[in-house]
């Protein structure tokens, strides 16, 4: 894996500032409530779609000032086929590990009874396997710790990143079970200096707990 204090890496873009993540804070709520308020279907499905569609929204629009440098800032690098691999392994092993804890958030169930359905079941992947998780990293993993790192260092944005990655889940429950796997999502992008390691894992996570639903699950 390579090295995240590595000045190559941290040295190839412009970082994240202030501006970005002040245009993301703005821009979310101004994209979102719109969107929510003209949105003819409120179905859980559906309310999920716009919620992260405006976060991505909100993304490109943070880092569009920044051009051609807002992949690398982002910490879309190139990495070596290990890290991802490792990295993907190593979430299912941690994500198995959790899951014997025996909660179950409600916010979670009621998304993944989605999955059940067999119309909807493409449209579930795309949303909580593919959507979902590359909001989330490119939010935590890319805005955030990208400023964090700016400033204090990747070990405090590794932490800060984590932290409020669980605590974005809200439920209690559910912030207690994704707080590991947050952990391990930012030191894979602190370690590589590259944001697919935790990208790749959080969709295979993600991917994986949807088709269990949808074929294991009575």
């Amino acid at each position: 894996m390579a090295n995240g204090h590595n000045p190559l890496i941290q040295n190839d873009s412009r970082p994240i500032g202030g501006r970005q993540i002040g245009l993301f804070v703005l821009s979310l709520p101004l994209i979102g409530v719109p969107a929510f308020w003209l949105l003819p279907d409120r179905s859980l499905l559906s309310v999920l779609g716009l919620f992260f569609g405006a976060g991505l929204l909100a993304v490109l629009v943070a880092v569009a000032p920044l051009g051609r440098a807002a992949l690398p800032a982002l910490g879309l690098r190139a990495v070596g086929w290990r890290p991802v691999v490792l990295g993907t392994l190593g979430t299912a092993a941690l994500s198995v590990a959790v899951s014997q804890i025996g909660l179950e958030p409600e916010g979670v169930s009621e998304a993944l009874k989605i999955a059940r359905e067999p119309a909807v079941l493409l449209m579930s992947l795309a949303l909580l396997a593919g959507l979902a998780p590359v909001v989330e990293e490119l939010i935590f993993r890319g805005l955030l710790f990208g400023w964090i790192e700016g400033r204090w260092g990747p070990g405090t944005a590794f932490i800060v990143s984590s932290l409020a990655f669980a605590a974005a889940h809200v439920e209690p429950a559910h912030a207690i079970l994704v707080l590991p796997l947050g952990l391990l999502f930012g030191w894979l992008r602190w370690r590589t200096g590259s944001l697919w390691p935790s990208l790749v894992a959080h969709i295979a996570n993600n991917g994986l707990a949807v088709l269990a639903v949808a074929f294991f699950d009575p």
